[in-house]
Parts: C-alpha cells; sequence; structure tokens
C-alpha cells in the first residue's frame, strides 16, 4: 500500500465525510477512499485544537469497533507524520471500550482481537484528562480464549502492582489517546505513537 501526501489545511467537509465512512460501516454503501478519510481526519484535528472543543468521558465510555487506523513514518528531519491509512476488514474485529472511574478508582480501558476464533483481550486501568481530550491507559491484565473458552488468563507489565501505581505514574510514561472527534456514532483519535484511528459505536446486543 503506497503513502499518500496529506493535506493540512482544515476542510468544512471533514465530519461528513467521516459520517459517510460510518454509514459506509453499518449500511454497506461506498466507502470513501482511504486518503479522503485521514485528510477529515486531520482537519478534524485541526479544528478541534483551534476550538478548544472539550470532550467528556462519558461521551467517550462504551464499547466501539475499530474501524480506520494509520501508519506513521519519519521525515528526514526525523519528524512523525502520518502515512498510510487502511479499512480493517470485517473477519477481524477490534474493539476498545471505556468504563469511567470515580473519585477512588480509576477507569476501565479493555482492548481486544479476534480471529479464527481466536480472541486476545488487554485490560487496565484508565484516567482522563478533559482539558486535552487526552486517555492515559496501561494495559495490566491479558486473556486468551479459543472459541468461547479460556486458554490464559493473568498479569502483565507488572499486573496488580502495576495497576495500583497508575495514579501516581505521569502522562508523560504512559501510552494515550488524544480524542478529536467525538459523536454519538464514531470517534476519532490520535494515539502516542503518531497514528489516528476511527472507531464506530458497537451496537451489537451481546458487547462480548
Amino acid at each position: 500500500m503506497t503513502s499518500v501526501e496529506l493535506p493540512v489545511s482544515p476542510s468544512p467537509h471533514f465530519a461528513e465525510t467521516l459520517a459517510q465512512a460510518a454509514i459506509a460501516f453499518r449500511q454497506g454503501t461506498p466507502r470513501p477512499p482511504a486518503a479522503s478519510v485521514i485528510a477529515a481526519l486531520l482537519a478534524a484535528e485541526k479544528a478541534t485544537r483551534q476550538g478548544h472543543t472539550r470532550f467528556s468521558l462519558e461521551a467517550i465510555a462504551g464499547r466501539w469497533r475499530l474501524y480506520f487506523a494509520t501508519g506513521v513514518k519519519k521525515n528526514r528531519q526525523g519528524v512523525t507524520r502520518v502515512s498510510r491509512g487502511f479499512y480493517l476488514p470485517q473477519w477481524i474485529p477490534a474493539y476498545i471500550s471505556f468504563t469511567p472511574g470515580t473519585a477512588d478508582c480509576p477507569g476501565v480501558i479493555t482492548n481486544q482481537i479476534a480471529l479464527a476464533g481466536l480472541r486476545l483481550k488487554f485490560t487496565g486501568p484508565c484516567r482522563y484528562q478533559a482539558k486535552k481530550n487526552l486517555l492515559a491507559f496501561d494495559f495490566t491484565q491479558l486473556q486468551l480464549d479459543m472459541l468461547g473458552a479460556t486458554l490464559y488468563r493473568g498479569d502483565v507489565r507488572g499486573g496488580k502492582a502495576q495497576a495500583d501505581n497508575f495514579e501516581q505514574r505521569a502522562i508523560a510514561q504512559l501510552p494515550f489517546f488524544a480524542f478529536f472527534q467525538v459523536t454519538e456514532d464514531y470517534i476519532a483519535a490520535r494515539g502516542r505513537g503518531g497514528g489516528l484511528a476511527l472507531w464506530i459505536r458497537d451496537n451489537s446486543p451481546s458487547g462480548n
């Protein structure tokens, strides 16, 4: 898949393009070209930054299916830029979910992907900085299932001890998502590594 040159100026049509992508996922209509989705994501990110738009964690809470993601590349000056983008195949479902925490307990993030009856799920604490639309997290639990049967469940990256120390760790030490588009039907964010992602709300009754 070839890289594309990306416009950085905001487009007034970015919301329309992203909504079209979400509709295509649900209804099977033609999808916007990957380059158009990347341009829309960058435009949405710039508009949110310039407009100082803030999103609540409650608006992000729920279960979302990863639909579109980008890669990154570094130029000769070492600056990381978004490169190619791609739609995830329907037969590789990947989900992320966010559960808000309380004053005494951090929230919970779950990230999972399934392929050919095998499901890999990571779970851990998360916390949200509303001023920056930034959700920091750490995965501390791993579960591996095959055809509905759990093959393994255990700690990763320090497990419970790491989770207990989560609130004391600086954002600079944690992976994060910086959200720049939040709607009832889809959300979009930039990860710490620089890539962009678009998720569609999961309305399936099972939520598994």
